[in-house]
């Protein structure tokens, strides 16, 4: 069977040619949500983790809650209920709009333990050192506790940067005009979705291969400092 599938339909060089100044429109729409999404992320990433090993339990329990929900639920159906669904309680949300939450919400659920863990590393003799010059929690969080997390945290925030890059692919489904829906499009018009689907395949490969690059280059600096 595999000996009568004519390979050279796989892949049309040209199509791919013509198609790609098209597909490349979306890049913008894919990399603009990929940065803002991931800044609004470790926001609110930082604040659950600081909420997460907090004695106070009006927010403890609130971070945990939202940490549970995100990482226990599909990120497609996250955007299915903020697209589709809220429209049924009178809350109408662009596509656009819908995308940077949805993608913003998933990216704090999972930096949050991320970010925690890398805290929970500083040895305690940071703190007790920190509290020895009258410094507030905040003070030490900020200027001594923070600082050093940076460098643990970076490899695991870098891989949940790649794959947010690649969750964007997931926002065709509703209608986010960046590079998959680009190229279903042209797909549906040539019937050649197989051309299509291998064309941005490559362009996300380059694109988390030089952000591979970046990460590498971070990871040395930050690791100067390492002990």
């Amino acid at each position: 069977m595999i000996a009568n599938i004519q390979w050279e339909n796989l892949f049309d060089p040209q199509l791919a040619a013509e198609s790609f100044p098209f597909v490349l429109q979306g890049i913008g729409y894919t990399l603009l949500l990929s940065f803002l999404t991931m800044i609004i992320g470790l926001i609110l990433g930082l604040i659950t983790a600081v909420g997460r090993m907090s004695k106070k339990i009006w927010f403890r329990w609130p971070a945990r809650a939202y940490i549970s929900i995100i990482r226990g639920t599909p990120l497609l159906v996250q955007l299915f209920i903020l697209y589709y669904g809220l429209p049924v309680v009178g809350i109408r949300l662009t596509a656009v709009s819908a995308a940077i939450i949805g993608l913003s919400l998933n990216v704090g659920g999972y930096a949050a333990e991320t970010i925690r863990g890398a805290i929970l590393s500083i040895p305690r003799g940071q703190w007790e050192a920190a509290q020895s010059m009258n410094m507030s929690y905040w003070q030490t969080m900020r200027r001594i506790i923070i600082p050093q997390s940076v460098r643990v945290a970076l490899p695991p925030l870098a891989n949940t940067f790649l794959s947010l890059v690649k969750d964007t692919a997931l926002l065709s489904v509703i209608t986010v005009p960046e590079m998959l829906y680009q190229a279903k499009i042209i797909g549906g018009r040539s019937f050649d979705y197989m051309t299509m689907f291998i064309l941005v395949a490559a362009m996300y490969w380059v694109i988390c291969t030089l952000l591979n690059v970046v990460q590498d280059y971070l990871e040395k600096r930050y690791g100067r400092f390492a002990a």
